[in-house]
């Protein structure tokens, strides 16, 4: 016995520190990945609207407008103004891209209905972001709130509301997933075009690990999600669904979109159409090819193709019945 006692002593000795090692190696990496993933490389503009305001008169009139967020840090995008006292639409882009890839379809937006336009920057995307790091949908949800107010507190010269009590809100992947939160919390939105929504924050989380980390990234995923209570100490990170945020949206209109280059998201969105609760509109087109996620890289006649159904559903959907 005093044997077996000494021998267990042993052996703990041995194994006690290399689970020590090897539980703060896991720590550490995961923090690290968490922390890289976070930051988005930076990307530079694809067109400013000052290169595009040499094209259209309507690009021309584009501000760059600054505003708080709920957690004091600074908010900054891109505004077209509309008609007075008439909806708004605002337009959120995927992880990793910025306000530019949704500039195209503001000023076609803004010249076919006369809605005002906001194309806010998201935490840690954009050119000098004043915040650093993305919450992969969570805080960027309370962020789309609080661009609902600023956008309620603008008056024409005037002194009338530049803005009625109708939004709208565009969101591809991230964006569609903070829009998603936000409607479930803000009435005022009352219309969203959602186009390859993850199923989670954790959804996000797995395609921009898969990005930057492709080699292995289910494995890197799982050691990364490890620190998000740590790192997102503050409640930025969200683990509820999409689909439980949807059952709180009622009496909207809803267009979800998706696409075969994206079978992942394809596939999260058709299961999500299935969740919103009676008296929400939702209209699903999910067989497109590209989806808005990669229609960067489509043709200009597919482009112009997608944006003329965002368009077309979000006017409906805001103008006066």
């Amino acid at each position: 016995m005093a044997r077996t006692t000494r021998l267990l002593k042993s052996l703990s000795k041995l194994v006690l520190p290399v689970l020590i090692l090897v539980t703060a190696a896991v720590g550490s990496a995961s923090v690290w990945l968490l922390h890289e993933v976070s930051r988005p490389k930076s990307s530079t503009y694809l067109v400013t609207p000052q290169k595009y305001g040499q094209l259209s008169s309507r690009g021309a009139q584009i501000t760059d407008e600054t505003w708080t967020n709920p957690d004091n840090t600074q908010a900054r995008g891109w505004l077209l103004r509309g008609t007075s006292n008439s909806p708004a639409v605002i337009l959120l882009y995927k992880y990793g891209a910025n306000r530019s890839h949704v500039l195209n379809l503001a000023v076609k937006m803004n010249e076919a209905t006369n809605f005002t336009v906001l194309m806010p920057e998201m935490r840690g995307h954009g050119e000098n972001p004043p915040v650093r790091e993305t919450s992969f949908g969570g805080c960027e949800a309370d962020d789309l709130n609080t661009a609902i107010t600023f956008l309620r507190g603008l008056r024409t010269a005037d002194q009338i509301p530049l803005v009625n009590d109708k939004i709208g809100v565009y969101g591809v992947e991230m964006g569609g997933l903070a829009a998603t939160y936000a409607a479930a919390k803000d009435p005022a939105i009352k219309a969203l075009v959602l186009d390859s929504v993850p199923r989670d924050s954790d959804g996000v989380l797995e395609g921009s690990m898969s990005k930057r980390f492709p080699f292995a990234s289910a494995f890197t995923t799982q050691i990364a999600r490890l620190a998000t209570a740590g790192y997102y100490f503050d409640g930025c990170y969200r683990r509820m669904s999409a689909c439980d945020a949807v059952k709180q949206i009622t009496g909207r209109k809803v267009l979800l979109l998706g696409g075969v280059d994206q079978p992942e998201l394809q596939d999260s969105t058709n299961k999500l159409s299935k969740c919103f609760a009676n008296g929400t509109v939702v209209e699903t087109k999910t067989d497109l090819s590209p989806s808005g996620f990669n229609m960067v890289n489509a043709s200009i006649e597919t482009s112009e193709a997608y944006d003329q159904r965002v368009i077309d559903f979000l006017r409906a959907a805001l103008s006066p019945q």
